[in-house]
Order: C-alpha cells, then structure tokens, then sequence
C-alpha cells in the first residue's frame, strides 16, 4: 500500500472538496427537502466518472465503483436540520465561509462533509488503481436521517434489496475511529383529565397537575438507569409538551409529553417502556405509555413507516473492518484514538436491526451538530478521504 500516493491524491483534491461542499452548503435541504442537494451529489458522481449512479424511489442516492464480488459501503445523510433562530448567527448558515482552514454553514460537520470526502475517496481509489476484482465500493447519500434515523438504510436493505459486508458511517467523529454507539427511542406519556370553567378549578381534573407528578418521576428516574462500561449511562430527558383544554379559561383536560430515550447496551425498547410505566404517578393517573411511529413522506412522496426505535450497536475492537480502518489511520496519519458517538447515526438500522457491521470515520466535530455557526476543517476532508481510500484493500487483504 503506497500510503505516500494516496495521501498526495487526496491534498490534491482539496480545492475540488472544499467548492463540493460549499455547494451542497448553499442548497437548503432539511429531512423531506433534499431533492436539490441529491441533484449536485449525481452531478458530481457523474463528473468523476462513477460506474453507476442510482436514485432510489425514496430519495437516496447510491454510487459504486468497481466491480469485485464484496460490496463495501460508505454512508453519508445529506439532510440537516434547520437553522434555529438566524440571529444566533455570525454568518448566512447557506452562504457560509471560507478561509484557509475552515468551512462555515449548515451541514458542514453534519454531515455533508462525509459525502464529499467519501466521494472523492472512491475517485482516488480508481485514480490509483485501488480498485480490484475483489471489491465494489458503494457511496450512499441517505435522506430524512434527522427526522429518522436509519429509515433510508431501512429502504435500501428492504426494497433496493443492496446488503454492503459492512459500512462506514461517515459522520462526525473528531479525527477518532467510532465503532458504536448507544441507541434511541421516542416515547409519548398522555394522561387524561376533565375540564371545566377555570373560575372554578375544584370542578374539573386538570391534567398538567397530574402530569407535573409524572414529570417530577420521570426526571429522577434518568440517575437509576442501566451504564455500560464502554457506551456509558442511559439516558432520558423530556423534550416536548402538549395539552388540550377548551380555553385558556379552563382547566386542561389532557396533558402529554415526549421523553427521548437514549438506551444503552443491555436496555431494549421494552425495558425503558415498563420502567415508564412503573412510576407511581403513571400508574396513579392512568396514564398511557406509547412509543411514536414515523411516517413522513420523503421529498419523492414515498412514505414508510416505523417505529421511532432506534437500536444500540456496537462493533469489537478486533473485528476485521474496525481493524482495517485502524490500519488506514496509522499507515497515513499515526495511531488512532478508538471511542464512540455520543449521539446516533444511521448505524441504528444498518448494524442495530440488520447486523451489518459498521465502523464509524468522518470529518468535523460532534459538538458542532446542530449548533449555530457550524464549521468544519479542510484538513477533515483530506485525511477522511485518503483514509477511505486505503481502506477497502486492507479489509480485503484480511480475509
């Protein structure tokens, strides 16, 4: 493996990465919009000669190159969330900015950065004749992540009937190598009540009084979950309330709330739905404990619904494709530091519910993921890109 070729390649395509990216920054593509930013990704697969560029009837768009008999992926979600409020806001989040080390605008970490460089890690693979008869590589941009995480993947394993041996997620991972992470789900609490004149509480049974008691349980209940040694504690926190009352001159007569669920190794759906449902109040107020489906048609208008569950992973240490992208590292850029995300990807899907190993490398920062004046780094999009290059072979040569 000629590490010194590969690294060269890829310097020398930073100036063709930073304009990719900075285009894909300019076109708002939040989950359910990304039609625009697919368009300038097929573009630019055409343009550096992919062998085959698919759009699939959700959205997502699939590239390959090569043609050996195992097919090796790299996923990238090219939605965003939105801006937020503009004023928190020191640059246009879509004009964004340059300067000579940095990239500013929605999506730069999170995560466009990941499509570029694995686009141009696959061209630098054929560039240098990585490619052989052993491997196809498949670049992935995957739609409606932010909404729903591993949806796409869903779709593709499912209807495109497409099983890489493994993927690389290419999200943000701090210039670390990420082989896991804890899962999530989204659960609603709905309790009842019985409105009336709110001159005259004593009437009715106001439901935000009941649900404030459930809010007190469910916020101590976060110090009692399960911890993992290596993925950390569960986790949960109230993210949303709702309430119906006839007025704001009556008493409610229903109050609901959204708990997000972060869930560690060893904890299912299931466990955090009962252990909801155990808390006194809950079971006080007869309250119903559900978990949210998801059912937003993509921006094709093709809608498939799931469950808002999103499985834990996580990959050994030793397994061959965490092993190769260690190699990759060190053969480039010296030993890598082996952690995990603290939020999720779409490996929730890929490795959670299908068992397809993933293995997690991509340029920007988590701390910049939904943040105002997002950034990432030039020097991300080279290193990912020769990283990716190197890869395939390595994984191969260890079979």
């Amino acid at each position: 493996m000629d590490f010194s070729a590969i690294k060269s390649a890829s310097k020398n395509y930073e100036a063709a990465m930073v304009k990719f990216l900075r285009d894909l920054i300019a076109i708002p593509g939040e989950s359910c919009g990304e039609k625009e930013v697919i368009k300038r990704i097929e573009k630019e697969m055409l343009a550096l000669d992919f062998d085959k560029v698919v759009i699939d009837p959700m959205g997502n768009i699939l590239g390959y190159m090569g043609s050996g008999e195992t097919l090796i992926a790299f996923d990238a979600h090219i939605d965003t969330v939105g801006i937020g409020e503009i004023c928190n806001w020191k640059f246009d989040p879509y004009e964004g900015y340059e300067n000579d080390t940095e990239i500013g605008g929605r999506g730069a970490s999170d995560q466009l950065g990941g499509i570029v460089s694995s686009v141009y890690g696959a061209k630098i693979m054929k560039d240098l004749g990585l490619l052989s008869d052993k491997y196809t590589v498949l670049v992935t941009g995957t739609v409606q992540e932010e909404d729903c995480d591993g949806l796409c993947w869903q779709y593709i394993i499912n209807e495109d009937k497409v099983k890489p041996e493994f993927v690389v997620i290419t999200e943000p991972t701090d210039n670390r190598i990420y082989r896991g992470h804890r899962g999530r789900m989204e659960i609603r609490v709905e309790v009842k009540g019985i409105s009336c004149h709110g001159s005259a509480p004593e009437r009715g049974d106001n439901a935000i009084y009941k649900m404030a008691d459930i809010i007190k349980e469910v916020q101590a209940l976060n110090d009692k979950l399960h911890y993992d040694p290596f993925l950390g504690k569960g986790t949960l926190a109230v993210s949303q309330s709702f309430y119906n009352s006839p007025s704001r001159c009556a008493v409610a007569d229903m109050s609901a709330i959204s708990i997000d669920r972060r869930l560690t190794d060893g904890e299912t759906y299931l466990s955090a739905l009962e252990e909801i449902r155990a808390l006194p109040s809950v079971q006080k107020y007869g309250a119903e404990v559900t978990m949210y489906k998801y059912d937003r048609p993509s921006y094709t208008g093709l809608v498939y619904p799931t469950d808002c569950y999103f499985p834990t992973w996580v990959i050994p240490e030793d397994h061959p494709a965490c092993q190769a992208m260690v190699e990759s590292h060190r053969g480039l850029f010296g030993e890598p530091v082996v952690d995990k995300w603290t939020f999720s990807t779409n490996g929730v899907s890929i490795m959670g519910r299908f068992g397809i190993p993933c293995i997690g490398f991509g340029p920007g920062k988590e701390a910049q993921a939904h943040a105002p004046n997002e950034i990432t780094w030039k020097e991300d999009l080279v290193r990912c890109a020769a990283v990716y290059a190197a890869m395939p072979t390595l994984y191969c040569d260890k079979k």
